[in-house]
């Protein structure tokens, strides 16, 4: 192979493992290369690329990403399967195909981030639910609280309001014209109380 091919393959090789959230190995031996185009469209419906990898150019890639852990889930025949959104997806979507086709297919272990995965954490985590649901979880979650709370400002709020309001009102009745406010029928002229005054004649 041209030394220049396989420059581009690292190349491309790296720009994939620099831009995925999470990168899962597996061993694809015995695999019918329609059983592989079977794999390949399986996942990438679900956003999934999967891509058969020589090790020497893998770790070169590794290397230049960033991400030497990916060195370590790449041992013998090895295809990488690369998410680069919801890191659930990939997992779930490669243990869907396993599950529905029995192809031979082996997880050989994941890379998330920084932290290496076992086979058996890759499976642990196709279980998980996705972050969308984790997402809608969580609102659900959030959303009784604060109904509750809402509901537990609301009432000493009104009731504080209908206070007010009756204290409102009684301000207005005692503002009214009524027996207290009228004025002494005994300094009216012709009433029975004190004499009008003196008036000097003219």
């Amino acid at each position: 192979m041209p030394t220049d091919r396989k420059t581009e393959m690292v190349e491309q090789l790296r720009s994939l493992l620099e831009g995925c959230t999470i990168a899962i190995s597996a061993d694809y031996s015995g695999m019918s290369v329609g059983a592989m185009t079977e794999l390949r469209r399986s996942l990438r419906d679900k956003g999934v690329e999967f891509h058969v990898v020589k090790n020497r150019l893998v770790y070169l890639a590794a290397d230049a990403a960033g991400k030497p852990a990916v060195k370590e889930i790449v041992q013998g025949p090895t295809g990488l399967a690369l998410g680069f959104g919801d890191p659930v997806e990939p997992a779930r979507a490669l243990s869907e195909f396993l599950s529905s086709t029995r192809h031979p297919l082996a997880i050989k272990g994941g890379v998330l981030g920084d932290r290496v995965l076992t086979a058996q954490e890759v499976d642990s985590l196709a279980l998980l639910p996705s972050k969308d649901q984790l997402i809608a979880q969580l609102l659900g979650l959030l959303q009784g609280p604060i109904t509750g709370l809402a509901r537990v400002l609301n009432a000493p709020l009104s009731a504080l309001v209908t206070v007010l309001q009756r204290h409102m009102e009684a301000s207005e009745d005692e503002e009214q014209p009524g027996s207290e406010d009228a004025p002494d029928a005994a300094a009216s002229p012709g009433g029975q109380g004190e004499s009008p005054p003196d008036i000097d004649p003219a």
